[in-house]
């Protein structure tokens, strides 16, 4: 790895340096450190961009599709769609854009790099925020921000390189955007790779007052030989699950339009559980780089799946090649306290949950038999790991 970060900083140092775009009050040369921290530019001001051109990937399917839009409530069960969110209607335009743009539908694009890929992601953290406004907590949705775009990338089995962030807001709180920054340090620092830079972008009536919208993005690098792509991936396989820190940061409108119905507030306590139902929803997601990483560098990783908005269902075959599916077992974790308040409260079907929510497990990797018995044997003290599944012949998920 030391090899390919020296030739990825030669590389993208001579990117940097041949840019005519202004980017900082002072110029950047080939001298200065390309990954080192960047002054943060407001609104006026740019960054050289890389272009990325993704690799083909065996399925295509839309991760996140995030609507912020006014519902009414109705009888019966709530589903994400009740809440302003169709999947549907976003797998669909991951369709079209596939169209233009053929490749795309993986958890990061891959652009070539000497022998490596750069491999690229990028995200929000959707509605969640609604809730930080409600509670006050705002010191951590930075790590939410940084662990959408780098859990997306590590699957890939990149190990993430640096970090941009954009801040929008109609009138700028600086107390307020300070704790935010804050926690996309703390984020950058558990995925162990630099807050590079970004944007703070201070738009006056564009924002309900008080309100902040936030944006990231990731880039990491792997050798080409060395890329995690499910491609070897066998009827057999060993599905293992490691447990999330709660919903993450999808589904939120969901759990939104599911809290108006319960008649709780966010102060609260989660039925079942010693904490609020507000401490519960806004535990940050959960890092998992350097757990992935040490887990591939041990052998036998052949796919990763980040299992967030679509759940099981729509994001653990976009880590199969054609002709092969999984089949979940139930009860082979225990499910947290909060998705049973969510979908009891929200009288949810089994199928909307497992489309909607991670249910308890962030990751899921793909390992061949022979790993999957080193890697539970490990999870022992050190980590906690599941086997919750196996690869068999057919597409789709199922569970038993």
């Amino acid at each position: 790895m030391t090899n390919t970060l020296a030739a990825a900083n030669a590389e993208l140092s001579h990117c940097f340096a041949a840019s005519s775009r202004p980017t900082f009050d002072k110029p950047v040369t080939a001298t200065q450190p390309p990954y080192g921290m960047r002054p943060y530019r407001f609104f006026s001001q740019g960054y050289p961009l890389l272009s990325l051109s993704p690799q083909r990937r065996p399925s295509i399917s839309s991760s996140r599709i995030i609507a912020m839009s006014n519902y009414s409530d109705g009888l019966g069960g709530l589903t994400y769609k009740d809440a302003g969110v169709d999947i549907d209607a976003g797998s669909e335009l991951v369709r079209r854009i596939a169209k233009m743009a053929p490749g795309i539908g993986g958890f990061g694009g891959l652009y070539p790099l000497g022998d490596s890929y750069l491999v690229a992601g990028t995200d929000g953290v959707g509605t969640k925020l609604k809730l930080a406004f409600e509670t006050g907590i705002h010191e951590t949705i930075g790590i939410d921000l940084v662990a959408m775009s780098v859990n997306d990338i590590v699957t890939s089995g990149a190990k993430p390189l640096f970090f941009l962030d954009y801040f929008a807001t109609s009138h700028l709180d600086v107390d307020l955007a300070e704790k935010v920054i804050k926690g996309i340090v703390d984020g950058c620092q558990q995925s162990d790779c630099t807050l590079l830079g970004g944007e703070t972008a201070e738009m006056p009536d564009f924002y309900v007052k008080g309100e902040y919208d936030l944006s990231g993005f990731a880039v990491g690098i792997v050798k080409k030989d060395s890329v995690i792509d499910g491609k070897n991936i066998v009827a057999g396989d060993v599905l293992i699950g490691l447990p999330s820190s709660g919903v993450h940061s999808n589904g939120f409108s969901l759990v939104r339009r599911v809290l108006a119905r319960s008649g709780l507030s966010l102060k609260d306590q989660l039925p079942g559980a010693a904490v609020t139902l507000g401490e519960a929803l806004m535990a940050p997601t959960f890092i998992y780089v350097k757990q992935v990483l040490d887990l591939i560098s041990k052998g036998g990783v052949k796919g990763i799946a980040h299992i967030t908005g679509g759940g099981f269902t729509d994001n653990i075959p976009r880590a199969f090649p054609k002709g092969l599916g999984s089949v979940i077992y139930k009860d082979s974790w225990e499910v947290p306290a909060v998705f049973k308040w969510i979908q009891q409260a929200g009288n949810i079907e089994d199928a909307e949950m497992r489309r909607t929510f991670n249910m308890g497990i962030g990751m899921v990797l793909i390992v061949s038999q022979e790993a999957s018995h080193s890697i539970l044997e490990d999870a022992n003290g050190a980590y906690t790991a599941y086997k919750i599944g196996e690869v068999v012949t057919g597409e789709g998920v199922s569970y038993h």
